[in-house]
């Protein structure tokens, strides 16, 4: 992997969770733009990480190593992240949205770390429409608490 192509990774990475980290900040969520474009960004630098490793070991003839367990282990470390920011509060559930949101960009940042562009583009978009397009369709549903 070149220099560059590392780089449009990470920045894709980080671009797209901060995109998708907007929708929290205007709502003021606790994870916005920062949070998510920081998620996004590390969940990369571990994949990429995972992969030059793999690479690295595996040209020396040595580990054959499996680049999964990585990934693996970041959704895993992910899973526990997005549990703490879910709380009840008077019978209610808060945070769900940004716990969603969170896991989301890890994914992300997965799939720009391996470079699979299309899917990084393709989940940033549905992402939106799920954050936003839904919130405009909901407001339209008889007995949400949208509606009101």
């Amino acid at each position: 992997m070149s220099e560059y192509e590392m780089v449009l990774r990470l920045g894709v990475a980080a671009l797209a969770g901060a995109v998708l980290g907007i929708d929290r900040e205007l709502r003021g969520g606790s994870a916005g733009i920062r949070t998510n474009g920081m998620v996004g960004l590390s969940s990369a630098a571990i994949t990429i990480s995972a992969l030059l490793l793999y690479e690295s070991l595996r040209a020396d003839g040595g580990s054959e190593m499996d680049p999964l367990r990585v990934i693996q282990g970041l959704a895993q470390a992910i899973g526990f992240i997005v549990a703490g920011t879910i709380f009840v509060s008077r019978g209610s559930v808060h945070n769900l949205t940004s716990a969603a949101g969170i896991w989301l960009v890890a994914a992300i940042g997965i799939a720009a770390g391996a470079g699979q562009f299309t899917l990084v583009i393709t989940s940033v978009l549905i992402g939106i429409l799920l954050l936003t397009g839904v919130r405009v369709v909901e407001r339209f549903i008889p007995g949400s608490r949208k509606a009101d």
